[in-house]
């Protein structure tokens, strides 16, 4: 998936849950869509399961998916995120080492530094993606079954069909389109966050240059304050830097994210004669969409990360080279179990509360 932000300590959690219940919502209304109606007429499997003599009819659309993160989780979950940022940007030697120096350095609150920005968009953020990727979906699926005949949304919805090429070209088509566009909304407060959570162990950096002033200038500001000293040092587009390579961590991850949700679940319930919706299928899927996606991108993140602290630490005008995404590299992989851990753990859970709340509003409506 890709991220709701927990806020600063406890106090944030109301907020935070309001946001998913927001974003759940939008979700959930966005899947009944004329498009959606359209399927369904045109032949969309309606399964019906009995539950203690009560009839509960689930229409299935094929994607009863959220936005993830990397687009929209990628992401995200604090405190774990900003230790992640942490270990990308700087040399620890593990996990517990990263989360003691924070601790003994910075203190507890240190945690949670930079928590405002994504608060502050993650709505937008994953209702736009989500909102894209339906139409995305669906306009892909009548392409291709203008030119072949067959709609791959009604296809994943046949009982005992496995995922083929016109599926997961659907999916993955539809996932990086959503990803893409949302890149430019997200790319400044991105930024903005990592500036927070890095902003004191870039002070401290034991290297002396003309920059000094620079790196120590971004120390315990907020978000506003961060963004107007970004525009101070770097310009306007000084916000957007890391443009390029979140944008191919955004595109290729969001892409990869729907493709293994959708088809894991595929394989797991529909081609079993099962329900699209049955929750082990739910659980399954929404954990290996999160732990593949970070796998295959995480790189592009250790890059990007590296990159936009470079970009914070540099005066305007002056040239900051793009780092090398190596895929073979140890080094690129730093704290990419605490990413895979988290993702893991939120995407099962929060498919598995989509997937639910959706069938009970399915089952008013009949």
């Amino acid at each position: 998936m890709t991220s709701v932000e927990r806020g600063e300590g406890l106090h944030g959690l109301p907020l935070a849950f309001g946001l998913f219940a927001t974003a759940l919502r939008t979700f959930v209304f966005a899947s009944r869509t004329p498009a959606l109606r359209y399927h369904a007429r045109k032949g969309t499997t309606r399964w019906r399961t009995s539950n203690n003599n009560n009839t509960t009819a689930i229409v299935t659309n094929g994607s009863s998916t959220v936005d993830r993160r990397p687009a929209a989780e990628m992401d995200e979950d604090y405190p774990l995120d900003s230790v992640k940022t942490r270990m990308q940007a700087y040399k620890f030697p593990n996990f517990t080492d990263c989360v003691q120096h924070t601790y003994r350095t910075e203190g507890a609150k240190s945690f949670w530094r930079g928590s405002t920005a994504p608060l502050a968009s993650i709505t937008l953020v994953r209702t736009v993606s989500f909102s894209i990727y339906q139409k995305a979906k669906y306009t892909y699926s009548d392409w291709w079954e203008n030119i072949t005949g067959r709609a791959p949304l009604i296809d994943i919805n046949t009982r005992y069909s496995r995922p083929n090429l016109a599926t997961i070209s659907c999916f993955g088509a539809a996932g990086a389109t959503a990803g893409a566009a949302i890149t430019a909304i997200a790319c400044p407060f991105e930024l903005t966050k990592l500036s927070a959570q890095i902003s004191v162990l870039m002070a401290r950096s034991t290297t002396t240059s003309m920059d000094d002033p620079v790196r120590r200038s971004y120390q315990q500001l907020g978000t506003l304050k961060t963004a107007k000293n970004i525009i101070k040092h770097r310009g306007v587009m000084g916000l957007y830097s890391g443009f390029h390579l979140h944008l191919m961590r955004d595109t290729l991850g969001t892409a990869i994210y729907f493709m293994t949700y959708e088809s894991s679940k595929q394989l797991l319930a529909t081609s079993r004669g099962s329900s699209p919706t049955h929750p082990l299928a739910v659980v399954v899927a929404g954990g290996l969409c999160g732990l593949v996606s970070w796998a295959c991108i995480y790189p592009i993140d250790s890059a990007k990360s590296i990159y936009q602290r470079n970009c914070l630490t540099t005066g305007k005008g002056k040239a900051v080279k793009s780092p090398k995404i190596q895929f073979f590299n140890k080094r690129m992989y730093r704290g990419l179990g605490v990413s895979m851990g988290r993702s893991c753990v939120v995407n099962a859970i929060f498919f598995s509360s989509f997937e639910f709340i959706k069938k009970r509003i399915n089952a008013l409506e009949d």
